[in-house]
């Protein structure tokens, strides 16, 4: 479980320094062309995902997700996006912190994945989702703010 919980811990504070390296807050909520998804949206919607798939579903933690909330919801603080990803961080530490090794191996209780796959392999698929947006929040804040 150490290693699971060391990939998330890393890409959520790398997410949290993405977040933070933007000298300019509005440009974290700027769709440059053909852009479809700044990275403010990311960023929540990054929360929501890991909330609720394994929060959620995996730790019952009674997290309710509004998806549509995560790309429809604009112009909030870098710090409140901060304090989400901070959030995300606790829940996930306390997850694997609690959990013992037997529940990797235990039926995921949702087909979202594909029928009868495991915890373990949507963990893994979870962190892989969590690292192609994180390259994509890099790479607009590249775009919008120039390389740095």
């Amino acid at each position: 479980m150490e290693a699971y919980k060391n990939l998330y811990l890393t890409q959520l504070n790398q997410l949290k320094e993405e977040i933070k390296s933007y000298r300019h807050t509005e440009n974290i909520w700027k769709n440059p062309g053909g852009i479809n998804n700044n990275s403010g949206n990311l960023c929540l919607h990054i929360c929501g995902n890991l909330n609720y798939f394994i929060g959620e579903v995996i730790g019952k933690s009674g997290y309710v997700r509004d998806r549509d909330s995560e790309f429809s919801e604009m112009n909030l603080p870098s710090e409140k996006l901060l304090e989400k990803i901070d959030e995300t961080i606790d829940m996930t530490g306390k997850l694997f912190d609690n959990a013992d090794s037997n529940i990797l191996n235990s039926v995921y209780p949702l087909d979202k994945f594909g029928k009868n796959v495991t915890n373990g392999f949507v963990l893994a698929r979870l962190v892989s989702h969590l690292s192609y947006h994180l390259g994509q929040i890099n790479y607009h804040r590249r775009i919008v703010e120039g390389q740095q």
